[in-house]
């Protein structure tokens, strides 16, 4: 098991470019079991939680060749539609597996999924949607077991718009008898993402990007291609690291329509920016943090992964600030980690009160989950002295080699194995 350990109080300057977004790839990669050939994903990040789902999908007979950040994917012998609870209590989004399946071969058995070790975060809309459109469901010793002779087009809305449920849907849909209406449908640019690489394979889909999606389902579809969109969390985060160590970097690859809340919450605290053409330079040198509030929302508001980053860098601003999350109302298992570092928080049901303080200092920190770990190692950047990141694994689950970028800028970050846990 790694740990990171960071030597703090190093300026990031440079220029860095930003990975394909973790979310979108493993959407888009379960959405060839809804065809028979060969399709290409690009610009795909390498990942642990893409190599999970890798495995996943190989273990069904889908051949996958992994070059570079090009993902070519062989679905024509599929033989099994059956995910184990082996490989799905790692990541959640091999739920993602469940409505392809069902929808085109009648028949999955998906166990129920695992994960980031923290909330409540249940599968029953994605359960209502395929029951809704006329599959039937059991719950068998883990399992989520769903049968149908053939999925028919239905109404769904859903309470919340969920983008797991929505994904999952979405794809069920794009092969049933009939016109399928997803009502309160998560807008994220993931799922747009998603809905155009269906459309690619021949699917049709109407209100793409919008919370209301019909989709007129086809008898099939073919393979197809698509470039996996830039990753907005793990290039808010790298804004966040700029900013938090008052540097001054140039992100390239972004697309500023996709962090538009980040930025303006950015500009907001102080911190400068300018935008152009994929290109976001942010420099800090010359700015005080300020306080800044924060509420959580569905796309295109604060996202609730980036509630623990922007936590990290109100530690260090001028006053007091109250972040709220209402997405995931338990996610702040990284704030007793900061207060180790020196942070001055205290939560009260979904809101965390940071009272800005001068300094940070170093010390040993544990990762609990993949957002929580980049909180710690934000902050770490900005403490005085050494911070140890105990559990690093977890934020190889949704970061390509973050270490490496952040050196890239100038950060002193070694990756060194650890027995502690």
């Amino acid at each position: 098991m790694d740990k990171f350990i960071i030597q703090g109080g190093k300026k990031l300057e440079g220029t860095v470019n930003v990975s394909g977004a973790k979310n979108a790839s493993l959407a888009l990669m379960p959405a060839v079991l809804l065809t028979s050939g060969i399709s290409k994903l690009y610009n795909t990040p390498r990942l642990n939680d893409v190599f999970t789902m890798i495995k996943l999908l190989t273990q069904m007979g889908v051949k996958i060749e992994f070059n570079n950040e090009e993902l070519i994917i062989d679905s024509t012998g599929i033989f099994s539609y059956e995910a184990p609870y082996e490989l799905v209590k790692k990541m959640r989004a091999s739920i993602y597996v469940l409505g392809p399946l069902v929808s085109r071969y009648g028949y999955a058995k998906v166990s129920l999924p695992g994960g980031c070790a923290w909330g409540p975060r249940p599968i029953n809309l994605h359960l209502m949607a395929l029951e809704r459109m006329g599959a039937s469901i059991e719950l068998v010793q883990g399992y989520i077991i769903a049968k149908t002779r053939k999925l028919n087009g239905a109404k769904i809305n859903f309470d919340i718009p969920s983008v797991g449920a929505t994904g999952n849907t979405l794809m069920a849909a794009t092969l049933a008898k009939g016109t399928t209406i997803i009502n309160n449908a998560a807008c994220e640019p993931e799922i747009t993402n998603l809905a155009n690489f269906l459309v690619n394979m021949g699917a049709k889909i109407s209100g793409i990007g919008t919370s209301i999606l019909e989709v007129e389902g086809v008898d099939e579809l073919k393979p197809a291609e698509i470039e996996t969109i830039p990753d907005r969390i793990e290039a808010g985060t790298l804004l966040v690291a700029a900013a938090i160590t008052k540097g001054n970097i140039e992100l390239k690859g972004a697309n500023e329509n996709h962090l538009y809340s980040i930025l303006s919450k950015l500009e907001e605290s102080g911190i400068s920016l300018s935008i152009n053409n994929g290109s976001i330079k942010l420099d800090a040198r010359n700015s005080e943090i300020k306080s800044v509030n924060v509420t959580t929302s569905v796309f295109p508001g604060f996202p609730t992964d980036m509630q623990a980053q922007w936590i990290a860098l109100m530690c260090l601003a001028n006053g007091t600030s109250n972040v709220t999350d209402t997405i995931y109302y338990d996610r702040f298992n990284h704030v007793p980690e900061l207060i180790r570092l020196g942070a001055d928080i205290v939560v009260n049901e979904n809101t965390a009160r940071v009272v800005g303080v001068k300094k940070l200092t170093g010390a040993k920190v544990m990762s609990t989950d993949l957002r929580a770990s980049a909180s710690l190692v934000l902050a770490g950047l900005a403490a005085e002295g050494v911070t140890e990141v105990l559990r690093v694994y977890h934020l190889d689950r949704g970061y390509q080699r973050i270490e490496e970028k952040l050196n890239s800028l100038g950060a002193e970050i070694q990756r060194v194995q650890s027995s502690e846990y």
